[in-house]
């Protein structure tokens, strides 16, 4: 999935943290929630903005980010 195009970052929006299509939730809430052990569909429920196309995007940006952190060289 090319998550480019639904994750956005806006320096005065929610400190600068990755979010979807310009809303105000971030990546690290739906992946905190995800990891709580809530569904797709309770996520969708508390955020009704949210499709399951958007939380795939928030996965592939967190899955590519990982990636990138470590293909770093070590400190």
């Amino acid at each position: 999935m090319d998550y480019r195009s639904i994750i956005t970052l806006e320096a005065g929006k929610r400190s600068g943290k990755p979010c979807i299509r310009g809303l105000r939730i971030t990546v690290s809430d739906v992946i905190d929630d995800l990891a709580s052990g809530m569904s797709e569909d309770e996520i969708i429920k508390d955020f009704p903005d949210l499709t399951r196309d958007d939380i795939h995007a928030y996965l592939a940006f967190a899955a590519d980010r990982e990636r990138k952190l470590m293909s770093l060289p070590p400190v």
